[in-house]
């Protein structure tokens, strides 16, 4: 999931080499913490928050088969 989250995150940032993407599993949840550039958190963030949410959707689509439940934070 990590490498999936940095996949579509790398062709939106200018400084690629600054993204962190850190897993924390829980009893019920894992949630993943994305870091980037501060110059580049408006672009992963996007207008009213659009981009942010097609790449959750896309996280937690590809997380629906987990027993788990997938959460994104955007730091």
């Amino acid at each position: 999931m990590k490498a999936l989250i940095e996949t579509i995150v790398t062709p939106l940032v200018d400084h690629p080499t600054e993204i962190q993407v850190e897993e924390r599993e829980e009893d019920d949840k894992v949630v993943y913490h994305l870091s980037v550039h501060p110059e580049d958190v408006g672009k992963v963030i996007g207008k009213n928050g659009r981009i942010a949410k097609a790449i959750r959707t896309v996280v937690y689509a590809a997380g629906s088969d987990s027993e788990k439940r997938i959460y994104l934070d955007i730091m």
